[in-house]
């Protein structure tokens, strides 16, 4: 069993940058297929990043991409998700996700999930 625990979120302004972190609890989490989802109020759970365990695969939501960029630090067994240029629809809960290929990944196969982090952006 994989535990993914969010940080980072919280109330910022329109156009500010934020950094959220998500943490693995087992070292073979950095074999994974790790990245984000988000859900805002009343709306279905996006796709937001993800990224391979060697970096050299990268995908974004049509949405996020050119202003969200997600790295990982293996060592670390982290993934985080550099949002910028932060608009008011990106207020969401933002959830970490494990899966172990981009196959299962694009199939919705999410092996393991964060307890998500609350993003506000304020207009």
């Amino acid at each position: 069993q994989v535990q993914l625990v969010e940080s980072g979120g919280r109330l910022v302004q329109t156009g500010d940058s934020l950094r959220l972190s998500c943490t693995a609890s087992a070292p073979s989490a950095h074999t994974y297929v790790m990245g984000w989802f988000r859900q805002a109020p009343g709306k279905e759970r996006e796709f937001v990043a993800a990224e391979n365990w060697s970096g050299d695969r990268t995908e974004y939501g049509d949405s996020v991409k050119g202003r969200f960029t997600i790295t990982r630090d293996n060592d670390k067994n982290a993934v985080y998700l550099q949002m910028n240029s932060l608009k008011a629809e990106d207020t969401a809960v933002y959830y970490c996700a494990a899966a172990f290929s981009f196959n299962s990944w694009s199939r919705g196969e999410i092996a393991y999930w964060g307890q998500g982090t609350q993003v506000t952006v304020s207009s």
